[in-house]
């Protein structure tokens, strides 16, 4: 099991067009852990700003009434994509893997099918 700054490095290093990586938790709102970013993308704001989409999608789905798990979330945008990736914690907490990616330099099946490698090498 990798630790969360090799596991993110893993994920910036390994994926196409990866413009930074966080780990989130969504209970606090604040990142573990961060690789990347800039000053045209802070991970940290990005962070905070994504944990209210989970937070909004999770309680949706248990408004609902469905009894199912979210694998992740996608925001597309002109350049970007954003993929966010619930995991699933041995103590019950909430986190979330975070991945801006570069629209025109990435494969979203491949970033999507790595991230997964990338959850399974973290250890929460």
């Amino acid at each position: 099991m990798a630790n969360v700054e090799t596991a993110l490095k893993e994920a910036t290093t390994t994926i196409d067009g990866a413009l930074g990586a966080a780990l989130v938790d969504y209970g606090s709102g604040m990142a573990l852990g961060t690789v990347g970013g800039g000053k045209d993308l802070d991970l940290q704001i990005a962070a905070a700003g994504n944990t209210d989409v989970v937070r909004a999608k999770v309680r949706t789905m248990e408004m609902l009434g469905l009894n199912d798990e979210i694998e992740d979330i996608l925001i597309t945008l002109g350049s970007q994509y954003h993929l966010i990736r619930l995991l699933k914690a041995h103590g019950g907490g909430g986190f979330f893997l975070y991945l801006a990616l570069d629209r025109g330099r990435a494969n979203l099946a491949m970033a999507r099918h790595q991230l997964k490698k990338v959850e399974s090498m973290l250890e929460i």
